[in-house]
């Protein structure tokens, strides 16, 4: 028998479920973890999310059911991490394909959970989108969630709703989510990290990484890119909360009006209602506006790259941050990757202290 865990949003909360799983069970627990292939066009540059026909090489144990292991890969032009996921994290990872709407996911939930011999399901999420109402001003990305909260609720299989790190997707801010979510459950400890910490290296989940490094005792202010505020990480950051799936549904509009959902589209004409705005299409306007691929360019040299890391560093330092994330640099630096795997190695080798796993520290001078 495997533990069943549901990654409401994929990405980053597969890597949270698998902490979760750790915390509640044990990491020499069996478990599955099904998520989305949904990763943004930083992975990949086709918008919304990737189905079972976007890969090769997946397994499939039933009928339903698809299995992403290290031999699956993406089918160009999708991009997707999930095949180097599921080499780096204990539990087995699964593929939620959501272009079927939420009839299609309680169907491979419920082939899952044959499979796996599960009796409960356990839905994880971090930073709190699955209980948005839909009309929060910084909401972004709340279809991925509710899809999965609605057909976990469809299944009539017991499910659990794990909401880990409230506000650390930089969306719902924890303020406006704690009266939702009650007290905490537990708190995620330094042991709970220690499998997944490795996947951060290349995993450019931001919101991840910040529980990681609030679990393993860092506080202070974080600079994450594309986001209005940074992020304060202090006592509460590592919590996680427990709420039954019919109370996260009563929390969710969305989620509400997405039951018996058929497709993918149709889903998006619900979000469109119930909050304003589809995620797919922000992401196919930011796709159509990104520049035609180009050869590579040559690597800057490291001294110009390091030049510039500083010059970074402290003008964030001037603005209060005192951690930022490696995506964050990345992007905000433009490296390609040589250039990005020279600087944090330079960095880590010759200022150990600026490399507080997952994150950096802004050193002073």
């Amino acid at each position: 028998m495997k533990r069943l865990l549901i990654a409401a949003g994929g990405g980053g909360d597969a890597i949270t479920a698998a902490m979760v799983h750790t915390a509640l069970h044990g990491r020499d627990t069996p478990a599955l973890v099904l998520s989305y292939a949904w990763e943004r066009l930083v992975v990949d540059p086709v918008p919304g999310p990737r189905g079972i026909a976007d890969f090769t090489a997946l397994d499939r144990p039933a009928p339903d059911l698809a299995l992403v292991t290290p031999r699956t890969a993406p089918r160009v032009p999708a991009g997707s991490l999930l095949p180097r996921l599921a080499g780096g994290l204990r539990p087995a990872l699964g593929l939620l394909d959501p272009y079927d709407g939420t009839i299609g996911l309680t169907r491979q939930i419920e082939a899952a959970a044959r499979w796996c011999g599960a009796e409960h399901v356990d839905l994880v999420d971090v930073g709190g989108d699955i209980v948005a109402r839909g009309d929060e001003p910084t909401l972004r990305s709340p279809l991925g969630d509710a899809l999965a909260l609605a057909a976990c609720a469809a299944t009539g299989l017991p499910t659990t709703v794990y909401v880990a790190g409230p506000g650390l997707d930089n969306e719902v801010p924890r303020s406006v989510l704690a009266p939702r979510l009650g007290a905490p459950a537990f708190a995620l400890a330094p042991g709970d990290t220690d499998d997944v910490l490795p996947v951060f290296d290349w995993h450019p989940s931001e919101a991840g990484a910040m529980l990681v490094a609030a679990a393993r005792g860092v506080r202070g202010v974080c600079g994450t890119r594309d986001a209005p505020a940074p992020v304060v990480l202090d006592d509460s950051s590592h919590l996680v909360y427990r709420l039954a799936c019919e109370d996260a549904l009563r929390l969710s509009p969305l989620a509400q009006a997405l039951a018996r959902c058929p497709g993918l589209d149709a889903a998006e004409k619900v979000s469109h209602a119930v909050c304003g705005f589809s995620e797919i299409d922000r992401e196919r306007r930011r796709a159509a506006l990104l520049p035609a691929p180009t050869a590579p360019r040559p690597a800057r040299e490291p001294d110009v790259v390091l030049d510039r890391y500083l010059a970074f560093a402290h003008a964030r330092r001037a603005e209060g941050l005192v951690y930022v994330t490696t995506r964050r640099i990345t992007e905000d630096l433009l490296l390609n990757p040589v250039e990005a795997a020279t600087l944090f190695r330079s960095l880590a080798t010759s200022s150990p202290d600026r490399r507080v796993a997952p994150l950096w520290r802004l050193a002073e001078t």
